[in-house]
């Protein structure tokens, strides 16, 4: 049976002692007494954005974790409590609160220079390696990372998850073999967590062109590349892609301001009533999706994780920072200049082949036409490169660079030279297989063939000089396809000396005759097609005849019935007025004898 889980408090699991990551003893004594299924939520973000409040109410309690209302950071290193999980039996809700990131104590004013220009190319200066060391290990050793942020997800926020993400990599790339053994038990599926994005002090409108959106909509919309392929359009995306391609599960919350920000020192002893309402159902819906939607921190064969499996990977993973698993800024500078020589020097041939096989089809006209193409390239690509190398100061990388573009070249000339004898040979064979198929069917086997033949080849090569997009073989390819040709003229040529003025007559009496048959069948023909003609004609002229006869049936059938309804609708109006005229003689009559009446002529006595 699982011991109960006792910890009243958080307590510190990784120490961070003058920049000197430690393990505190105590906590992993109480991860190896745990043998239930870990859900580890790790919570990380700038230093006074409101982490600890958050990773509170996940515990289900109103303080814990310390919360601090000045600008110095109070949780130093990686705080840890273990709660039994609140909606899964037989689970553990372990929830790591991380040192606020760029922490005011942390930072040298002499290295500031330093630290904008290996920024900009996402690698961490050694003063920030220690809160990329604690954010690393947030991101290795969770489940579910919380990524807390301040009023709007900005560029800042994203680069700094972007250079985490790569140090987290490059921590695995160049970590000594024990630690290789862990993170080869690390699925790839499971070596970045769920990511649930969290912007506090929101002052946003989540609206998209009038259209309201949802926060998950505003996260992904900011985590949108743009089109284009410049330099800055590159670095824009290059941190989107990134953040997409480790982090495939993402949420994103959105909080008010919690209350009045003369209460917010005192954040923790405020009740709900005095907190903004919007605030209040934020936390709650954020802390139901952790609740119910956090997996269980896994290992490759979907090997769960409990207390022994977590304390093993947080020793090695120490272990590994301590002994140089991430670049001191010597090896930084290093790395980075072979990385992003490499990556230029790869630009710079892109860019190349992109050049290239946009404006060159092949084959050529001329050999220049290549060769300035060639250099036209050339001269972007490194020029490009230029542009991207960062200290290639022995010009290493360049000179690969105009090796292998040397190389490109002899490749595209070799490529164009096959390409015009595959195009030459290929028209040769269409423009004189006419010829070719004339010579078997004997076409010039007579008297004056060979001139014939002569002629007829003279013009399939001018159809041939007339084709364009030959290339550079065009000559070269139609001297030796006439050269293997010249036996066959040879043929021609004696069979047509051989042919007697007998045999020349012959051949004209029977091509007249020929000519005459020809001329016979086509007359047949015409008579055929006339004859054919006439019978539709005909045909034609009966149908519209019977056509004619239909049509003028109806039209009389539609005259007779219509003189029928005149005539019955005259006999109808007629017998109306005889009725009513009927009807008027009977009123008279009726009146008259009313009028001609005797009066009644009784007598009253009075």
């Amino acid at each position: 049976m699982t011991p109960e889980i006792n910890m009243p408090g958080p307590l510190c699991l990784i120490e961070n002692i003058n920049e000197q990551l430690t393990v505190n003893q105590e906590a992993l004594k109480i991860l190896s007494t745990i043998n239930q299924p870990l859900v580890v939520v790790a919570i990380v973000g700038l230093y006074r954005t409101g982490k600890s409040y958050l990773m509170n109410k996940l515990a289900g309690k109103e303080n814990g974790f310390s919360i601090g209302s000045t600008v110095q950071a109070n949780t130093k290193g990686i705080w840890m409590w273990c709660v039994p999980h609140p909606k899964k039996p037989n689970h553990t809700l372990v929830l790591l609160d991380t040192e606020g990131l760029g922490d005011t104590e942390k930072v040298r004013k002499e290295d500031l220079a330093l630290i904008s220009l290996l920024i900009s190319y996402s690698f961490p200066p050694a003063d920030q390696t220690n809160d990329i060391q604690i954010f690393s290990l947030a991101v290795r050793l969770s489940s579910v990372l919380v990524y807390n942020t301040m009023n709007k997800i900005d560029q800042d926020a994203i680069n700094q998850l972007h250079i985490v993400t790569e140090l987290t990599n490059l921590l695995r790339a160049r970590s000594p073999p024990d630690l290789d053994e862990v993170d080869d038990a690390v699925d790839c599926d499971n070596a970045f967590p769920h990511l649930v994005w969290t912007v506090r002090d929101f002052f946003l409108d989540l609206r998209v062109n009038g259209q309201a959106i949802t926060a998950d909509e505003y996260l992904e919309n900011s985590l949108t590349t743009k089109q284009g392929i410049g330099e800055r359009v590159q670095k824009f995306n290059l941190s989107r892609l990134c953040i997409q391609k480790c982090f495939p599960n993402k949420k994103c919350f959105v909080f008010e301001l919690p209350s009045q920000k003369k209460n917010l020192p005192h954040l923790e002893t405020l009740d709900n009533n005095e907190l903004d309402p919007d605030f209040v159902q934020q936390v709650a819906e954020f802390c139901s999706y952790i609740y119910n939607c956090s997996k269980v921190k896994t290992l490759s064969g979907n090997i769960k994780v409990d207390g022994p499996r977590l304390e093993s990977l947080v020793l090695t993973y120490i272990n590994a920072i301590n002994k140089g698993g991430l670049p001191s800024m010597e090896n930084t500078v290093l790395a980075l200049a072979q990385i992003e020589n490499s990556v230029a020097m790869q630009k710079a041939i892109t860019h190349y082949d992109q050049q290239m096989s946009q404006k060159l089809e092949l084959p050529t006209e001329t050999l220049q036409e290549l060769l300035d193409l060639h250099m036209s390239s050339e001269k972007e690509a490194i020029k490009l490169f230029k542009k991207n190398s960062f200290k290639d100061v022995d010009q290493k990388f360049q000179k690969e660079l105009e090796t292998q573009l040397e190389e490109k070249q002899k490749d595209f000339c070799q490529r164009n030279k096959q390409a015009s004898l595959d195009r030459c040979t290929t028209l040769l064979q269409d423009i004189f297989r006419p010829l070719e198929e004339e010579v078997r069917q004997g076409i010039y086997s007579k008297p004056g063939g060979h001139s014939l033949y002569i002629q007829r080849q003279g013009r399939l090569k001018n159809d041939y000089y007339q084709k364009p997009k030959k290339g550079i073989e065009a000559e070269t390819t139609l001297q030796k396809y006439l050269l293997s040709k010249e036996a066959e003229s040879a043929t021609i040529l004696q069979t047509d000396l051989n042919l007697t003025a007998k045999e020349k007559e012959k051949e004209v009496a029977r091509a007249r005759a020929e000519a005459a048959w020809a001329e016979k069948q086509r007359l047949m023909a015409i008579q055929r097609q006339n004859q054919l003609m006439m019978e539709e004609r005909r045909r034609r002229h009966e149908e519209q005849v019977r056509q004619m006869e239909r049509n003028r049936a109806i039209m009389l059938a539609e005259q007779q019935r219509a003189q029928e309804r005149i005539l019955w609708n005259q006999a109808r109006e007629l017998n109306e007025m005889f009725q009513a005229e009927q009807r008027r003689l009977q009123n008279e009559i009726r009146h008259l004898q009313r009028f001609n009446d005797p009066p009644d002529d009784t007598c009253v006595l009075l």
